[in-house]
């Protein structure tokens, strides 16, 4: 679900970008007063045209999408890969192959002292 949200996300960004870079500016008619003609200084404010219907319909679905990442991002998982790990414990080093059996030897209670030699 993130990953589908995440890739539309990406695409309505650079669609977004590329739509308004396509649109002439508002005062792009204002340098036409010192010399050309114009009907109007800062463009006409009648119904907007195809590309500002998919410039609002694009800042939308960004919106929508950037809100879905927000939320996802801020929730925390219940559990995690490495809550269900179990302890392992420290594995034991093993004999040689074909090495003959440690036998456990109890241990010795300590005695007197030697006798020094001579």
């Amino acid at each position: 679900m993130i990953t589908i949200v995440t890739i539309v996300h990406i695409f309505v960004s650079i669609g977004l970008i590329l739509v308004v870079l396509l649109q002439t500016g508002k005062g792009a008619d204002m340098g036409a007063v010192f010399g050309g003609s114009s009907s109007t200084i800062f463009g006409s404010s009648g119904a907007g045209n195809f590309l500002t219907r998919l410039t609002t319909g694009m800042a939308i679905v960004f919106m929508m999408t950037s809100l879905t990442l927000g939320y996802f991002s801020g929730r925390k998982p219940a559990s995690s890969l490495f809550d269900a790990r179990t302890e392992q414990s420290v594995p034991q080093a093993q004999p040689a192959p074909g090495a003959p059996p440690e036998a456990k030897v109890p241990p010795v209670a300590p005695g007197p002292p030697a006798p020094a030699q001579k």
